[in-house]
């Protein structure tokens, strides 16, 4: 069953938001109202809302990095992921965890950075050579 992924969660300035989520990502924008808008997030649904974040911690442990939970993000086909790690790198973006391969030479080998936005939320981006080893 093939569908779209929906979140909603907090931000605590819409218009910084939309600059971010916008200009920053390339994200399209959608619907909104006073207290919220929408965003296409790489094909998903993003619900962004006024109010406050969600806590985050370096909990999670993946490769041995300690990496920001929880947190979102997309799987991208690679080359739509280099393109997007190589404009993310060339503005004053700081990332959690800098564009690099993962697992490599494994059938999960994937690319991956980690930044937060301007409220603290921590969005992850994967780059897989083969989408169809998603899951492997």
């Amino acid at each position: 069953m093939e569908s779209r992924f929906h979140f909603a969660f907090n931000v605590t300035d819409l218009a910084v938001a939309c600059d971010f989520y916008s200009n920053v990502l390339g994200c399209e924008k959608g619907r909104s109202a006073d207290t919220w808008v929408d965003y296409n997030f790489f094909g998903h649904q993003l619900s962004l809302h006024l109010g406050e974040p969600f806590a985050v911690a370096n909990t999670g442990i993946v490769e041995g990095i300690a990496v920001p939970m929880p947190h979102f993000g997309a799987v991208l086909a690679l080359r739509d992921w280099q393109l997007l790690a190589d404009k993310l790198s060339a503005t004053e973006l700081e990332f959690v965890i800098t564009p690099r391969v993962r697992f490599a030479g494994e059938s999960g080998e994937q690319h991956t950075m980690f930044f937060f936005d301007p409220f603290g939320n921590p969005i992850e981006l994967k780059g897989f050579a083969d989408l169809a080893k998603v899951f492997d």
